[in-house]
């Protein structure tokens, strides 16, 4: 193999994993997110948003061809962001934190036996 196809495979292998990087991360702050849509602390503009970012993302219809999908990501990363801060906004806590998450007590999701999912807590309790 020459040179040149052996950078050119090097150089593919490393945005392949660095887009895998991105795409688990991304992953993992909507299912953080939608965890975080389940509380009633949260507003419905912020709800809005965010389910209409992850259709417009599955959707066919698309602003930029589908091989490019910086306009996808784009908008799902504003939803993400906007939900935060409407999270920020209304309850005065970082929705990052795990006690934001989890209700208040500290423990990470899915401890103490409820069977993988954290449980449910109206906000003040």
């Amino acid at each position: 193999m020459e040179t040149w196809q052996t950078a050119l495979l090097t150089v593919g292998a490393a945005v392949a994993a660095a887009l895998l990087a991105v795409a688990v991360v991304l992953l993992t702050r909507l299912v953080r997110t939608y965890r975080l849509l389940r509380g009633e602390d949260v507003p419905t503009g912020a709800r809005a948003a965010f389910w209409g970012a992850l259709v417009y993302t599955v959707s066919p219809l698309d602003l930029v061809p589908d091989p490019v999908y910086l306009d996808d990501v784009g908008l799902l990363l504003l939803a993400l962001r906007y939900v935060g801060g409407a999270v920020r906004e209304r309850t005065g806590k970082d929705p990052r934190e795990p006690s934001a998450r989890t209700g208040g007590t500290g423990a990470p999701a899915g401890s103490a036996g409820t069977g993988g999912r954290a449980p449910h807590r109206p906000p003040g309790r």
